[in-house]
């Protein structure tokens, strides 16, 4: 009975590997961003963080900004422009009041990441031979689900971004 029982959740622990591995490689694996034909990047999550934010109004998110070992290293450099290979992704979640935090703080003053919006993550990957013509940076959007946003979407990254030209046209300053 015992050799049965272990079978059983030698099989199950298995198979439950067998699907996580099969959904980080889709994930990771997934479908190209139309224009610059960029993929979610695996291990993403496990790059540095870079800053956070609170955008309001339309948005009214919170996000986080993290980038791979090359944009930390010129974060840190406190360099004007970034290397190629360069990659920074930003992550965003609704914002919600925390009912748990406003009643230890005894008002409503706690905010924290809900669910995540329709675009939830999106990359700005430094190349500055393949996208000459968008200032040296490749953009991609996708949704909860994983999938790249549509190309006009994609077509309004660029623009989005040219009022911080002088600063590469990264928004986010390193918050160390």
């Amino acid at each position: 009975m015992r050799r049965i029982s272990l079978v059983g959740v030698s099989a199950m622990t298995l198979a439950a590997f067998i699907t996580y591995l099969a959904a980080a490689a889709e994930h990771a694996d997934g479908l190209a961003a139309p224009i610059f034909g960029i993929k979610i990047f695996a291990g993403y999550r496990d790059w540095k963080l870079i800053s956070v934010a609170h955008e309001a109004g339309n948005l009214n998110d919170i996000r986080a900004v993290l980038g791979n070992d090359i944009a930390i290293k010129s974060y840190r450099e406190g360099r004007q422009s970034f290397p190629d290979g360069a990659v920074i992704a930003r992550l965003s979640w609704n914002y919600i009041p925390s009912e748990e935090n406003n009643k230890v703080f005894g008002r409503d003053q706690s905010f924290v990441a809900g669910s995540p919006p329709v675009w939830y993550l999106q990359f700005m990957v430094k190349d500055s031979k393949k996208y000459a013509s968008t200032g040296g940076w490749g953009y991609a959007q996708f949704d909860k689900d994983g999938k790249p946003a549509d190309e006009a979407k994609h077509g309004t990254c660029f623009p989005c971004h040219v009022p911080v030209k002088d600063r590469d046209y990264v928004f986010t300053h390193y918050a160390p």
